[in-house]
């Protein structure tokens, strides 16, 4: 039986009214084109009940009609904050299937390369979360120098955001002296930069204020869910793709895996924080172990690596590979394999299933986004309204992950 004080709490409870909020799908509210319809009670937030596929594209059943070589710029569009992860990723799964063996020297170049796009997908996520606490001026300082990658990445092939980079056996060509000046540059100055954003933030009352205890989940609830990279890594779980599985001969660099305690925004931010500098070590390493003024830059695979375009304008074999590898006329072994990368925003795997056609038979690919999506509900509940997009900043949402 119920008592007095509970019949007046359910009493209280009826008459007590709540607001429905759409929050998002616009842009500017959500970080990317998806909704969350919030139950409100005043400012704080009862129940959230997300809903994707605004701009559902589709991608797994596109790459299954395309040539192996062509599926790489679908892998740009997943995390576009740091798509040449996504395009290692889908060249290294594919040599996986055919068994192709990398020189150490083209391994060490896409390391270098990944860790470029870790330290801009980084730069933008944490710059944003100062954003959404009211800090811009820490924004437009680092957001530069995000710039700057990606000019190196256009001296390397081109290509800016969505950039296509690389190919099946290493890169479409050699890195240019233009390419090792900015990287030079690069690396003697972001430190600097790094450290004075830093010194905006860390230990800004305000920031600290605004993140510590917002949007927090524990390690084992964060498995639970599926949780990988710099999310489940500030839950104090210390799993790294780099680590458990290598690959591109990251077993050959010296790096700590940053973790955290509480699992809030404050230690996603940190953590995130951390893998920058991690990021900037391997780099340094790399560059090392690169001879600069070596002509190799990709492997022994000609059934699969275009050939040079002087080649293919002068001698009749490399036209007839050249045609092959791009109309996908070139033998497949059929198998099923599945590799993973450890993308910006946590582990990003490829299984591949070849009945030996020139397309996939099937292909799934594994969003981070997408599945630690799951959580913020959970996370944003009987928190603030002020605090859900902070919390959604800070898991790194990237819309075009989420909705493959």
């Amino acid at each position: 039986m119920l008592d007095g004080t509970e019949n007046i709490e359910l009493v209280q409870e009826e008459k007590k009214e709540y607001t429905t909020l759409n929050l998002g799908p616009t842009h500017p509210a959500t970080h990317g084109i998806f909704q969350n319809v919030l139950k409100m009670d005043g400012e704080k937030i009862i129940e959230a009940e997300p809903t994707i596929g605004y701009i559902h594209r589709a991608f797994e059943k596109l790459a299954e009609r395309r040539p192996y070589a062509q599926i790489t710029t679908i892998t740009d569009r997943l995390n576009y904050c740091s798509s040449p992860i996504n395009n290692m990723g889908w060249h290294m799964t594919v040599e996986k299937l055919i068994g192709a063996k990398l020189p150490k020297r083209v391994e060490y170049m896409r390391v270098v390369v990944m860790e470029l796009s870790r330290i801009a997908d980084h730069i933008i996520c944490n710059s944003v979360v100062g954003v959404d606490t009211g800090a811009m001026t820490g924004f437009l300082y680092v957001f530069q120098w995000r710039e700057f990658i990606y000019e190196i990445f256009e001296e390397m092939c081109g290509a800016r955001l969505t950039t296509n980079i690389g190919r099946i056996g290493g890169f479409e060509k050699n890195w240019n002296e233009k390419v090792w000046i900015k990287l030079d540059r690069f690396m003697k100055e972001f430190p600097a930069i790094l450290k004075e954003f830093e010194k905006l933030l860390v230990r800004n009352r305000i920031f600290m204020d605004r993140t510590i205890g917002v949007g927090p989940i524990k390690g084992d609830r964060a498995l639970e869910y599926g949780f990988t990279g710099p999310n489940l890594r500030a839950a104090g779980i210390d799993y790294d793709v780099r680590v458990m599985n290598p690959y591109s001969s990251y077993e050959d660099f010296d790096f700590i895996i940053p973790v955290g305690q509480n699992g809030d925004t404050y230690d996603r931010f940190m953590v995130r924080e951390q893998e920058m500098w991690e990021s900037y070590s391997i780099i340094t390493q790399a560059m090392k172990k690169i001879d600069r003024k070596e002509n190799l830059f990709h492997g022994d695979v000609p059934e699969f690596y275009l050939p040079p375009k002087e080649d293919v304008y002068n001698h009749m074999e490399a036209l007839i590979y050249h045609f092959k590898i791009v109309m996908g006329e070139t033998d497949i072994p059929v198998g099923e394999v599945y590799h993973a990368v450890e993308g910006g925003n946590g582990e990003l795997g490829f299984y591949l299933v070849s009945d030996g056609g020139r397309t996939p038979y099937r292909l799934h690919f594994r969003r981070p986004c997408f599945i630690y999506y799951q959580a913020y509900p959970e996370m944003i509940k009987n928190g603030m309204l002020s605090d859900a997009i902070l919390t959604m900043s800070s898991m790194n949402v990237i819309a075009g992950e989420l909705d493959a």
